[in-house]
């Protein structure tokens, strides 16, 4: 089992960070959580390409954790892929793919498809291999080799009730080990739920303590989005073994090395600081 961190960004524009998403590559399957802007250059870049992918699992809809959704999709398409390609996520996530199906890509699937008729190598529908689930929290999907949960995490609920704002965390059990993705989220209860003693927790690390100097920081990391002191608190309660820090706001040298040490105020494991690309084998 290996993650590889395809984009450690947020919504704020960076050279050298993309948007967020995540590969998990198990023996039987490669799993993407998110699909943030630039998703397929990273999926080539660590090796694979879309068609290679065999879920996507969608955190929330913000624009930086879904804006190449569609690329994904119709890349993997074009890529060859006709065996069923899954998509998870929150309730308006199969209306979503709809509308790039139906409005955004008509055209170009309706123009793909005559042509590949053209040429005697006519292409199967994509909505009949991509498959579109909405969840709720509990079991998202299992199969003999793994099993992915799913629970709500708070990304904002002050300002917009789950029933409008729906966010999911998500944890991976393969081979007697287990992964969580936090997705973006403050401390909560999901989140406790599914990083309780995992192996490895993927998880938004927006500001350091020494950014939360304004009441608008304030905010962010009270009701949306984690800084680091609270990161290393939640890891600790978790008995996580290993902490994989991603979603970062743009910051100094100097103050990336201070999310570690505030997190060190309260988690003895072993902190690792994400960057694009980077590849961290499990077991």
């Amino acid at each position: 089992m290996n993650i590889t961190l395809l984009g450690t960004g947020t919504p704020i524009l960076e050279t050298d960070r993309q948007g967020s998403a995540v590969l998990v590559q198990l023996e039987s399957a490669n799993l993407l959580f998110d699909c943030g802007r630039g998703v397929n250059t990273q999926l080539l870049r660590a090796g694979l390409s879309p068609a290679d992918v065999d879920v996507v699992f969608i955190t929330h809809h913000h624009a930086d954790h879904i804006g190449d959704l569609g690329d994904v999709l119709i890349a993997a398409w074009h890529g060859g892929r006709s065996q069923p390609f899954h998509v998870y996520g929150p309730q308006g996530t199969a209306a979503i793919v709809n509308g790039l199906f139906e409005h955004i890509y008509a055209r170009e699937i309706a123009f793909s498809m005559r042509l590949e008729e053209q040429l005697d190598s006519p292409l199967p529908d994509i909505r009949d291999i991509v498959q579109v689930h909405d969840i709720v929290p509990g079991p998202a999907q299992e199969t003999a080799a793994y099993r992915v949960l799913s629970a709500y995490v708070d990304h904002g609920s002050a300002l917009m009730p789950t029933e409008e704002w729906p966010c999911l965390g998500y944890r991976v059990e393969a081979g007697g080990a287990t992964i969580t993705l936090s997705g973006d989220t403050i401390p909560c209860d999901g989140l406790e739920l599914l990083a309780q003693d995992a192996d490895v927790l993927v998880q938004c690390c927006y500001l350091a303590e020494a950014e939360v100097t304004s009441p608008a920081f304030e905010f962010l990391s009270r009701y949306v989005i984690a800084s680091s002191g609270q990161v290393g608190k939640l890891a600790a309660r978790a008995r996580v073994k290993k902490l994989v820090l991603t979603h970062f706001r743009q910051k100094s040298d100097a103050l990336m090395q201070s999310l570690v040490e505030d997190i060190r105020q309260d988690y003895t494991g072993e902190v690792i600081l994400g960057a694009d690309l980077m590849r961290i084998p499990i077991g």
